[in-house]
């Protein structure tokens, strides 16, 4: 007897869920209104714009990689577009043959290397001064900084030139000697001198960015330092310095890798010393010898700024965390 009751109010319960289901279910024409609508293009609209930002970072490395890989017989296959039929490692030999690329290598990694270095350090004391010391001529300095950001390199082409290939520190060397300058061309001395006195490639930036990290750390740090009996230059060493590790590594391998590129310093001070910029500048005269043509040329020249461009990436892949992180903390986002 039970049994038959129950199965008679089954279907009543199940009736006024169904109704209660009903009244509770959000409408479709509510769901589906204008916010939402602007909210999902908007999110297409983003994930467009990424893919397509993507395919230009990726496209110009991927094609530099299909060539340095494509053999005699890809390279005139009109059927080969990016994926060789008969891969080789042939133009990556000839690269480091004809070119010397492995002196260029170890030339641009002394440089690239010692002006990171040296940039580091002298930002880091440059922008703690900007930051922290009270001065009627910081901001003037700042300025200056700002300044030296907006000026194209060309502006300072011949000037810097003419410094370097006469060199003399005001007038004293021709007034002793009543000659010119000695020239330190093809030296590392342009880069070591401009590095120390905050005029290298992209210094201005630096200076920038360790100012912003410095006015981020909180002023009650040095009072207590101060009140411990710390003065300036302890206060920086022991307590600040410290505290902007993350910053300086951020900063190291910006300058490193923006020094690894520059063809603008390299062009004018390493017209004999080989470095990875006139080598890649110079690819198409070293290997012009040899058989293939323009085509040929053109696969070494991609082979070789491939090459050029490897640990860069290799070292963005290991120290990312630290490079994200520093700028997270430079005060530049946000």
């Amino acid at each position: 007897m039970s049994e038959l009751v129950t199965k008679a109010k089954a279907p009543k319960a199940k009736k006024a869920e169904e109704r209660k289901f009903k009244k509770t279910r959000t409408p479709f024409r509510e769901r589906f209104n204008a916010s939402n609508v602007g909210s999902l293009l908007g999110k297409i609209f983003i994930y467009l714009l990424l893919i397509e930002i993507a395919f230009i970072i990726v496209y110009p490395l991927f094609t530099k990689l299909s060539a340095s890989l494509m053999s005699e017989q890809d390279m005139y296959d009109r059927t080969v577009t990016f994926i060789p039929r008969h891969p080789t490692l042939e133009n990556i030999i000839v690269v480091f043959r004809e070119s010397s690329f492995l002196k260029a290598l170890g030339n641009t990694f002394l440089i690239a290397l010692l002006a990171a270095a040296l940039q580091t350090a002298i930002c880091s004391f440059t922008g703690f001064g900007l930051a922290k010391l009270k001065s009627r001529w910081a901001n003037l300095v700042m300025g200056m900084v700002i300044l030296a950001i907006l000026i194209p390199n060309q502006v300072i082409l011949i000037p810097l030139y003419l410094k370097f290939r006469f060199f003399d520190i005001f007038g004293l060397y021709g007034l002793l000697t009543g000659e010119q300058g000695p020239s330190l061309m093809n030296t590392l001395w342009p880069i070591i001198i401009l590095s120390i006195t905050g005029y290298g490639f992209k210094n201005g930036l630096y200076i920038f960015i360790m100012r912003q990290f410095y006015k981020g750390v909180p002023e009650e740090l040095e009072e207590a330092a101060s009140i411990d009996g710390y003065g300036t230059f302890a206060t920086f060493f022991r307590i600040i310095l410290p505290m902007a590790v993350p910053m300086m590594i951020t900063i190291f391998m910006f300058a490193f890798s923006w020094q690894w590129t520059d063809t603008f310093y390299s062009g004018i001070f390493f017209s004999n010393f080989k470095v990875l910029a006139n080598t890649i500048f110079t690819m198409s005269s070293a290997t012009s010898g040899l058989t293939g043509g323009a085509f040929s040329a053109s696969m070494y020249l991609h082979t070789g700024v491939l090459m050029a461009i490897t640990p860069l990436i290799i070292i963005y892949v290991v120290a990312q965390r630290w490079i994200i992180g520093g700028i997270e903390r430079s005060g530049l986002v946000g």
